[in-house]
């Protein structure tokens, strides 16, 4: 300081109150949602592939010839973004487009022999990172949690990406 005293800094309480905040299921689901994330992405950070990489990558190999438009509504991605995430998905050579015969503006999505091969890899880390998350909560836990997702998805709505802003 210039009159050469030194400003005393309060430190920050030990436990922060969070309010009603730890007592909404949205914001709980949330912050799981950020855990559950931030460990998939210890599970797959070697692969390159992120959580979404991973759903995109999941139903085009279960549901190959699939249309960019089934693929952005099945998952709650906005178009423009699932483009952006095809584009790296091809440059890397795990995906590809194909022209659909019928109809000009759309294309049908398979996966590359390359994302098949990476697709068994991330099967196998997927149901380890499966199994490390119920490991907290307990199987039952896991399925009965599952059970309380799909029944908040059921009653408000799949919603969509950006939904939060």
């Amino acid at each position: 300081m210039a009159n050469g005293k030194t400003a005393k800094v309060e430190s920050a309480p030990e436990k922060l109150d969070l309010g009603e905040l730890p007592l909404l299921s949205g914001y709980m689901l949330r912050r799981a949602q950020f855990a559950a994330f931030n460990d998939f992405l210890r599970f797959f950070d070697d692969l390159g592939v992120r959580p979404v990489q991973y759903a995109v990558l999941t139903v085009i190999d279960r549901n190959p010839g699939l249309k960019q438009s089934q693929v952005s509504e099945a998952l709650g991605i906005k178009r423009a973004n699932l483009v952006a995430i095809l584009d790296a998905l091809e440059r890397r050579g795990l995906a590809r487009r194909e022209a659909v015969a019928t109809d000009r503006r759309s294309y049908a999505l398979r996966l590359t022999d390359k994302g098949a091969a990476l697709m068994k890899e991330l099967r196998t880390r997927s149901e380890a990172h499966e199994k490390r998350l119920a490991a907290a909560i307990g199987e039952d836990g896991r399925q009965k949690l599952l059970q309380l997702l799909h029944g908040v998805i059921g009653a408000v709505g799949p919603g969509t990406e950006g939904e939060e802003d």
